[in-house]
């Protein structure tokens, strides 16, 4: 799976996959293709931290699907208020 993440072409400008930064993990999430979010998916099955990061950027972080993760995250058994306010991607000026 992690193999999936480092060669993903949302890391274009890094040198490596460093999943325990935030920045990195947004990246992903902004871009990353179907099977970069499906490799993420898998790992964050056991790993209630990285689901927690992952919560905590998709409600802070402008993500072009938001609600695709906090479902995603649901599915995983993460507590999420899935009418929560998500920053507007669109209105972002990214």
């Amino acid at each position: 799976m992690k193999d999936v993440l480092r060669h993903s072409r949302a890391l274009w400008n890094r040198q490596s996959l460093d999943l325990e930064s935030d920045e990195v993990l947004a990246q992903i999430l902004d871009r990353g293709e179907m099977r970069d979010w499906r490799a993420l998916y898998r790992l964050a099955r056991n790993d209630v931290r990285l689901r927690t990061r992952i919560k905590q950027i998709i409600l802070t972080v402008p993500t072009p699907l938001p609600r695709f993760w906090l479902a995603a995250l649901a599915s995983l058994g993460e507590d999420v208020d899935l009418a929560a306010p998500v920053p507007n991607y669109f209105d972002s000026g990214i």
